[in-house]
C-alpha cells in the first residue's frame, strides 16, 4: 500500500512543477519574439532618372515619349535653346510604408527649369513626393531648356552634361544620373567676308567692263 501511495504523490509533484513553470516559459518565448528574436523591417527605395529623346511620338504631353538612361553624342545632340525633358520614377521596394519621401533634382549648368513639381533654388528642383506604400511607384516629369548660344561655353562646340536626382527618407537614400550632349551652332562658316566701299566700286567697274565686252562681241557677230 505504501508503494501505491508514493506514485500519486510523485505525479502530483510533477504536475505542480509543470504548471508553475509554464507561465515562465511562455513569457520568455514572448519576450524573445518582440525583443531579441524580432528583426527590424528593412527599408529600401529606388529612383530612376532618364532623359527624353526629342522627336519621338508623344500623346498628351510626355506620357508616351521615349526615355533612356543616357544620350551620347552619337545618339542625339541638343541645340542651344532646345527643351530637354527628364523623367523621375521613385519606387518603394521595401515591405513597409515609407513616409514623406523627399526628392531633389540637381540640374546641370546651362539649363533652366521650365515646368515640374516643387520649387527651384540654385539649379536644384526640390519637392515632397509624399508617402509610399510597399511596392508603390510614382512618376514625375521636369521640363527644362538649354540656354541660348551666347550663354554656352565659348571654347566648346560639343559637350555633354550630367543631370543627377536623389530620393531620401528616414534612413534610406538612392540616386541616379542621366547624360545628354549639346552641340553649338556653327556661325560664319562659308560666309563671304564683308566688302568695303573700294571693293564695291571695283566690282561695279568689273561688271561694266564685262557688259561692254559682251556688247562688243555681239556687234562683231
Amino acid at each position: 500500500m505504501k508503494a501505491f501511495n508514493i506514485i500519486p504523490n510523485t505525479v502530483l509533484i510533477a504536475i505542480f512543477i509543470l504548471f508553475t513553470a509554464a507561465p515562465a516559459f511562455a513569457q520568455y518565448g514572448q519576450y524573445g519574439q518582440l525583443g531579441y528574436g524580432g528583426a527590424a523591417p528593412i527599408q529600401s527605395i529606388i529612383i530612376d532618372k532618364t532623359v527624353g529623346i526629342p522627336g519621338t511620338p508623344t500623346k498628351g504631353g510626355v506620357t508616351t515619349q521615349d526615355f533612356v538612361d543616357n544620350l551620347s553624342a552619337s545618339d542625339f545632340r541638343f541645340k542651344p535653346g532646345q527643351e530637354v525633358m527628364f523623367r523621375l520614377k521613385v519606387k518603394n521596394t521595401s515591405s513597409v510604408k515609407l513616409s514623406q519621401v523627399q526628392v531633389k533634382d540637381f540640374l546641370p549648368s546651362f539649363v533652366e527649369a521650365l515646368e515640374g513639381p516643387g520649387s527651384v533654388n540654385n539649379q536644384t528642383v526640390a519637392f515632397n513626393a509624399g508617402d509610399f506604400n510597399s511596392g508603390e511607384e510614382k512618376t514625375f516629369f521636369i521640363r527644362t531648356r538649354l540656354l541660348a548660344q551666347e550663354k554656352l561655353p565659348a571654347d566648346k562646340g560639343l559637350f555633354c552634361l550630367v543631370n543627377k536626382a536623389e530620393a531620401v527618407t528616414d534612413n534610406v537614400r538612392d540616386e541616379d544620373t542621366a547624360q545628354f550632349c549639346v552641340e553649338k551652332e556653327v556661325v560664319g562658316v562659308g560666309a563671304v567676308p564683308a566688302a568695303g566701299p573700294e571693293a564695291g566700286l571695283a566690282l561695279f567697274a568689273f561688271e561694266l567692263l564685262a557688259l561692254g565686252a559682251g556688247v562688243a562681241i555681239k556687234r562683231l557677230i
